[in-house]
């Protein structure tokens, strides 16, 4: 799998297409060996970022990404979707900001697309 602004982008839309918002991608090349990518997102409610993470692993497979693992469900506070190159997190608001992962990954670059 070839991570390009293509494919993030697209990820990106079905993150939006569920109404899933604050959508950040962090770049890790070079900084971490766990991915490439990182991209977090917010939904407003658990059932949100469920319903964003079930889209994902419907999409995902159409576009040749492959899903590794997944962790957080069904409690779906903090779901993370392990692509291999690409993690994607989707949080709740309060998991969001008391876990802070942009701070936390602070030497990462974010990508603007």
């Amino acid at each position: 799998m070839v991570l390009g602004h293509n494919l993030l982008s697209k990820v990106v839309d079905y993150i939006d297409d569920k109404k899933g918002n604050k959508i950040t991608i962090l770049e890790l090349k070079g900084i971490s060996i766990i991915a490439d990518y990182f991209i977090i997102a917010t939904g407003n409610t658990t059932t949100q970022t469920k319903a964003i993470t079930d889209y994902l692993l419907e999409k995902l497979p159409e576009l040749g990404v492959p899903i590794l693992r997944k962790e957080g469900l069904p409690e779906a506070n903090w779901v993370l979707v392990d692509c291999g190159d690409l993690v994607i997190h989707i949080m709740t608001p309060e998991t969001r900001e008391f876990y802070s992962l942009e701070r936390l990954w602070g030497d990462a670059r974010e990508v603007v697309l």
